[in-house]
């Protein structure tokens, strides 16, 4: 550690003083640079910095604008923002802008050396890498080639070649190299606990623990004993002190999922607590310093639930820095027969058997089942269809799919009930809009060329459809 270098950039001599000591017991060496000129000048020195900690106001300019120019010419280089008491609003900005952290002033020593420590870890994963940081000025681009055998095979558990996968996989390599609060969306059962493992496997606090809680299973009365523990004697059956959700992800992540099945009072102690850093157990007179990375999931579109006040807004724009959205199977149709293949693979070592072979027609259903329930309904058919086939292929039968699928282009095209031609031929309509703009990443202009239609008829649709 003795070799690693770290930049300060901070217009306050007693704040720089007191970041240039800590840092150094930590075994860095430490420049100092009052202003963003400074600040450049020494970056463009290449003196290969594992860390940079610079503040938000300075004399010639934001620290934002500095926080931009690293990732983009030493995408490498983790730089935390130091945002004033209370400033939660900087401190997102500037996770928005690609800051790998931030630290609040006054600067709480333990959070900032639990913060470096992060960040070296980074910079140590950096140096072992099969190829060095470039010389010159990064694309981008170089970050994502440069994965080790044990991310290769990390990363090889989302299956799939489709462009929607790619995009996946390109953000999570982004996302585990950043603290930043991650938002995982998407509908039920199309990966969003294996996204956020991956994140967590793949950064820095892969030694620490990964908690997974489901937010939705947690007794409403219970849930901030579980969250926060609880002391001896703190309410009636507390028999002994009781380590909460926080304290056992320490020092590693927390996966908050079906988020958005937290009660409202809940959600006002959860925001404190991801604010302060700190928890205090039921029962307690003491804060207790955490260091947790929190990342949460939800199958609900989570800004209907802050428009009706069913979701703070403060906690929803602190939970939702990043969001990563996991596309459903039904976008992603390219993709089943490798995920087919894959999990008979895997269901044959489960159970000790060959794995069993899909004969064209049950491939041929599969490819054209709706899959309400996405990648985990897929596993669920497979599984029955193993244990019903009497051979070693599993046919179209012993799927025994429910009758309504769809065809190629992924419109469900089973007949009209109790509704009229032209509604569902808006559902239709609709349907298909909301699939192209999700393929194109919510850009209109290229769901337009998608479709086949002028971007203003595009935004008329949209605006007839009320889609967002």
């Amino acid at each position: 550690m003795s070799e690693m270098r770290a930049l300060v950039v901070d217009d306050e001599p007693d704040l720089r003083e007191l970041l240039d000591i800590t840092l150094s017991r930590m075994g860095l060496e430490v420049d100092t640079a009052e202003n963003l000129a400074e600040a450049r000048r020494m970056l463009s020195a290449d003196h290969d910095y594992a860390l940079c900690l610079t503040d938000m106001r300075l004399p010639d300019g934001n620290g934002l604008s500095l926080i931009k120019e690293i990732n983009r010419d030493h995408n490498h280089l983790p730089v935390a923002m130091i945002t004033a008491y209370g400033k939660v609003e900087d401190a997102v900005t500037a996770l928005k802008y690609g800051a790998f952290d931030f630290v609040s002033k006054p600067v709480d020593l333990e959070v900032l050396r639990n913060m470096v420590r992060t960040a070296l870890k980074l910079r140590k994963e950096d140096l072992e890498a099969p190829s060095k940081k470039p010389s010159k000025p990064s694309t981008g681009k170089e970050a994502e080639t440069q994965e080790t055998g044990d991310q290769k095979e990390l990363m090889a558990q989302l299956v799939g070649r489709s462009q929607a996968m790619d995009r996946v996989r390109q953000t999570i390599r982004k996302l585990a190299r950043s603290q930043a609060p991650v938002l995982i969306s998407g509908e039920s059962g199309t990966g969003k606990e294996l996204a956020a493992r991956l994140i967590h496997d793949l950064g820095p606090r892969a030694d620490g623990p990964f908690v997974a809680v489901n937010c939705g299973a947690i007794p409403s009365e219970l849930m901030e004993s579980e969250f926060f523990g609880h002391i001896k004697g703190s309410f009636t059956g507390a028999d002994a002190d009781k380590e909460g959700l926080f304290q056992a992800a320490n020092g590693g992540t927390l996966f908050l999922d079906e988020v958005a099945d937290l009660p409202l009072a809940m959600q006002v102690k959860l925001l404190r607590v991801i604010q302060e850093k700190s928890v205090r157990p039921v029962g307690g007179r003491e804060e207790i310093k955490i260091d947790v990375r929190i990342l949460s999931a939800t199958h609900k579109q989570l800004k209907p639930l802050v428009d009706k006040g069913d979701f703070r807004n403060d906690l929803y724009y602190r939970l939702n820095v990043i969001e990563l959205p996991m596309p459903s199977l039904r976008d992603r149709r390219g993709d089943i027969r490798l995920l087919a293949e894959h999990f008979l693979e895997v269901i044959g070592e489960q159970w000790g058997e060959p794995p069993r072979k899909l004969n064209t027609g049950a491939m041929e259903a599969l490819q054209t089942h709706r899959f309400s329930g996405n990648v985990r309904e897929l596993v669920n058919i497979l599984q029955r269809a193993v244990t019903l086939c009497e051979g070693d292929e599993i046919t179209a039968d012993d799927l025994n799919l429910e009758k309504s699928s769809l065809p190629e282009d992924g419109v469900d095209v089973s007949p009209p009930e109790d509704r009229s031609l032209d509604d569902y031929i808006e559902d239709i309509e609709r349907r298909i809009l909301e699939n192209a703009l999700r393929e194109a990443k919510y850009n209109k202009t290229e769901a337009a060329r998608q479709l086949g239609i002028s971007f203003r008829s595009l935004r008329y649709k949209l605006k007839k459809y009320d889609i967002d």
